[in-house]
């Protein structure tokens, strides 16, 4: 192992920042749901919180020791644990941000919408869309407990790809594409979702921005409803999500194929894999008014 301090100081601060972020959006949003003005989407974007801390855990603090070489520190029950929590918590983000941007949708479709059946007024609803996505996202990821093994269990020849303490060993194909299959329909169903309640939000915005420049011209006073707002907010929080996890496998692919070492090309992939977790909590807190003023309170 190389030891390389720019790499971990790089990873070290990303992560740091990063957790302290989701840590204080996690902490507002429960202070929030639990206050007066409880809304069901705080759970959501608590759960989003919470999500992002456990891949920035799993990705950034062993990528973090790893650069400053301070030997292996997982033996094969910590390799399954680490890799299996990022595994999971990569799925959650990406079905969280999708169920955000659905309910965020429905929240601020017109009252005799039809979508408006689909809106989610108890906290059980919420929960228990949570249950489904921590259950279908350990179902895909099942197999990585079986393939994972430190280094310090085998020859180090035997490795084949995978981190400096952690490898795969080799499995069968029908495996590989079963699980490979569900993990691409899981993102494409729910990436689906995601770009059709992101584009019917903007139409309403559109509609919305029309509607204030007809009260303009007609030297009338409009304010911004709060739910439409949190609307421009979570589409801004949608186009992060989309450009890291897009800009992610863009990258990884050409890297994989045309480029037999890029480790040294500024470790690209592996801080895009952090982008959304770090930048995510903090445009919640620039965004959002009422956690702005929650921060302060805390």
């Amino acid at each position: 192992m190389v030891l390389d301090p720019v790499k971990g100081t790089v990873f070290l601060c990303l992560t740091g920042i990063g957790i302290m972020g989701n840590i204080l959006v996690f902490v507002s949003y429960v202070h929030m749901f639990q206050s007066t003005e409880k809304k069901p989407i705080h759970l959501i974007l608590a759960h989003l919180a919470l999500t992002n801390i456990g891949m920035l855990l799993s990705k950034g603090m062993p990528k973090t020791i790893e650069a400053f070489n301070f030997g292996n520190f997982l033996d094969d029950t910590s390799c399954k644990v680490v890799v299996y929590l990022a595994r999971v918590s990569r799925g959650l983000s990406i079905c969280t941000s999708s169920f955000l941007t659905m309910v965020q949708a429905i929240t601020i479709s017109p009252r005799h919408s039809r979508w408006q059946r689909l809106k989610l007024k108890t906290p059980q609803h919420i929960l228990s869309s949570m249950l489904f996505f921590w259950i279908l996202n350990s179902l895909i990821s099942m197999n990585l407990p079986y393939y994972i093994k430190s280094i310090n269990s085998v020859n180090i020849t035997q490795i084949k790809r995978g981190g400096n303490y952690c490898y795969f060993v080799p499995e069968s194909q029908i495996t590989r594409w079963i699980f490979l299959t569900l993990m691409v329909l899981r993102d494409a169903v729910f990436q689906g979702a995601m770009g059709g309640a992101s584009g019917y939000m903007v139409l309403l915005l559109h509609k919305h921005h029309q509607h204030v420049l007809y009260l303009q011209n007609s030297k009338l006073l409009y304010r911004t409803p709060p739910e439409l707002r949190a609307a421009q907010s979570v589409l801004l929080l949608m186009l992060c999500f989309l450009f890291f996890y897009w800009a992610d496998c863009f990258i990884s692919l050409y890297f994989t194929f045309f480029i037999e070492n890029y480790s040294k090309i500024l470790y690209v992939p592996e801080f895009l894999t952090l982008g959304y977790a770090v930048i995510s909590p903090f445009i919640l807190i620039h965004r959002d008014e009422h956690l702005t003023k929650c921060c302060h309170t805390q």
